[in-house]
């Protein structure tokens, strides 16, 4: 399989490979490391380069969302997620503001010092666990206000399985974000 190398060279002490949407392969690299070493290296790691340079061409089929679609994601939304938020909010002993829906770029959800809660309408293409990971993500902020222990401690004695969840967005979720138009 042929496909386009780029080569960054810094002041790292490992290698690193990673995909691009583009469909470019980047080599991270040490300065000095022989062009000989990263050509190995490259060979190495062909079968997950392959996978990975597969999965960006399926990423590149998919479609942008449009206007209606996002506004019905959205509306869907605003009457869905509210009420998990006081059904929660009330288990967890917690008071929060107001909801506010979003079509974000960066973020599933925040929580501002004010407790305001903000979501992203995406959440409604996620698997119903999904959503209520992020609301009690949030809501948990209500308690504490950063992601230290006693914070995933507040997540966990909530949803005990959290982490299941929280790997799906890692794995599944970006490919809906890279769906809203710029």
């Amino acid at each position: 399989m042929q496909y386009e190398v780029r080569v960054v060279r810094s002041r790292r002490k490992t290698l690193a490979v990673q995909i691009e949407n583009s469909g470019t392969v980047t080599v991270r690299a040490p300065l000095r490391l022989p062009q000989a070493a990263i050509d190995t290296f490259l060979r190495e790691h062909q079968d997950w380069i392959a996978l990975h340079l597969q999965k960006a061409a399926l990423r590149e089929k998919q479609p942008p969302f449009s206007p209606e679609e996002i506004r019905a994601l959205a509306a869907r939304a605003t009457r869905e997620l509210p009420p998990l938020c006081a059904r929660y909010a009330g288990q967890m002993g917690v008071r929060y503001s107001r909801v506010t829906i979003r079509a974000q770029h960066t973020r599933w959800g925040s929580c501002s010092r004010k407790g305001n809660l903000n979501f992203n309408c995406l959440l409604m293409l996620c698997p119903l666990e999904v959503r209520e990971y992020v609301v009690v993500h949030e809501l948990c902020h209500l308690k504490e206000m950063n992601h230290s222990p006693r914070f995933w401690q507040e997540v966990k004695n909530v949803l005990p399985g959290y982490e299941a969840a929280r790997r799906w967005l890692k794995t599944e979720g970006q490919r809906l974000i890279e769906r809203l138009p710029e």
